[in-house]
């Protein structure tokens, strides 16, 4: 029998807006417009109709291109989330804001400054997914290359929010303080222009996944935004790993919050429900996309080869490759790669865009509402999960399912909430207040 560490939790809900992937049918007819203000209007007044506890913002510095050129299988393009996330504050009531910023690209008085303002503004709902980078694709829209060393991005992005933490608290609402900081990758003296809001700053989200990803969390964060949204015994892992991580911090094990990003897919019947997984996979992965993701293992263009056709005969490049299209073959051999998937193709006697279909085919969800309640209730009553951030397959429909069917199944079983619990988004959350009180 499962061991249920958490028997009253309830299920909490975020949306990831991604804005470039290829995971959203961009080429449905019922798929909006991602740069539209229509598109982002229509999903989060959904998303409040569902209880959901947050708006999550994707966000990237540059267009994805893929040798010099701009990709056109993914969605591309998506407006400041800040920007975004502002106008829609006003539009909202409850709803958490969480706007994606990095901290290799940004400057903390600035960025922090920009954060608060959110928060002030939207009464205490403003979140920050803290993210880096050291590629030098992103960096020549600065004029920096690659400049900051791999080692190095994790060290200065939690020497950033612990700057924008002290400018945060340096305001009480009647005197502040300026803060100083002089060290190799700040040296400034901050005023701050903004005041503490009612939920004190805003929540810290992590995406990182890394070992230092995870201690960065572990020392930095409210919630940790995980890949882990598919398989639960591998979320449990994940999500224990990181309640270690926090304790070792010298923090409560439950001070940080996991949030695996996923997809759910919601039907009627068991049969309908097959039938409507496949179909969106089979729209997510077009025979173009499955090139793609295929030339991004072998290091080269495969847009002339039959997707329908096998495998190539010859084996991946072993070179350095364009990483603007992802990450297929970071860290991993492709040949090793190359060597399991013809594997499994010659066992399956799949072509190249079956192949893909299979390797992409245990992603998120599928069920009933009633079958979907059961396993996610499962998930957080066991401790795998605090919750999910669903990135639907469709924008701005994609939500519809989950809460018209999904949510009353939920509230049903007393693991989902029938009103927002306060105002702000760390009351949504659970989350105590925030301990930092530097000045």
């Amino acid at each position: 029998m499962t061991d249920l560490r958490y028997p009253n939790a309830v299920v909490h809900f975020g949306v990831f807006f991604q804005g470039v992937n290829h995971s959203t049918i961009w080429s449905d007819p019922r798929s909006g417009s991602q740069m539209h203000h229509s598109t982002f209007t229509q999903l989060i007044r959904t998303a409040e109709r569902g209880l959901f506890d947050a708006f999550f913002l994707g966000e990237g510095l540059r267009l994805r291109e893929q040798r010099g050129r701009i990709h056109d299988l993914d969605v591309v393009g998506r407006p400041d989330a800040l920007t975004e996330l502002a106008t829609l504050a006003g539009l909202t009531d409850r709803i958490g804001l969480v706007a994606t910023q990095n901290t290799t690209y940004n400057d903390p008085a600035d960025l922090a400054r920009r954060l608060a303002s959110l928060d002030v503004l939207s009464g205490g709902r403003a979140a920050w997914n803290v993210v880096t980078t050291d590629n030098a694709w992103t960096g020549a829209n600065f004029r920096r290359g690659g400049y900051l060393d791999h080692a190095d991005r994790y060290e200065r992005a939690e020497r950033f929010v612990n700057l924008a933490r002290r400018v945060w608290d340096s305001w009480d609402g009647s005197e502040f303080a300026p803060v100083d900081s002089d060290d190799r990758f700040f040296d400034v003296e901050i005023a701050p222009t903004v005041p503490r809001s009612p939920q004190g700053h805003p929540v810290i989200f992590q995406a990182g996944d890394s070992p230092a990803g995870r201690d960065f969390a572990a020392r930095s964060a409210d919630v940790i935004f995980s890949a882990h949204g598919s398989d639960r015994h591998d979320a449990l892992a994940f999500a224990d790993d990181v309640r270690r991580r926090v304790v070792a911090a010298g923090r409560p094990e439950d001070d940080v919050l996991t949030f695996p990003g996923t997809q759910i897919v919601v039907a009627d019947t068991e049969g309908e429900v097959e039938e409507k997984a496949r179909w969106v996979l089979e729209q997510q992965v077009t025979p173009a996309t499955a090139l793609s993701l295929v030339g991004q293992v072998w290091g080269e263009d495969l847009s002339g080869h039959d997707p329908d056709g096998p495998l190539p005969a010859h084996d991946p490049v072993i070179a350095d490759i364009d990483g603007t299209r992802g990450a297929a073959r970071q860290g991993h051999d492709p040949r090793a790669i190359a060597r399991e998937w013809r594997r499994v193709a010659e066992e399956n006697e799949f072509s190249l865009r079956e192949l893909v279909l299979h390797t992409s085919a245990r992603r998120g969800f599928a069920g009933t509402a009633s079958q979907l309640a059961d396993e996610l209730t499962l998930w957080v009553r066991s401790g795998a999960s605090s919750g999910f951030n669903v990135t639907p397959f469709l924008v701005p429909s994609g939500l519809d399912d989950i809460v018209d069917q999904l949510v009353p199944a939920l509230q049903e079983r007393g693991a989902y909430p029938t009103a927002y619990v306060g105002t702000t988004l760390r009351e949504h959350l659970g989350l105590r207040p925030p301990l930092t009180r530097c000045r």
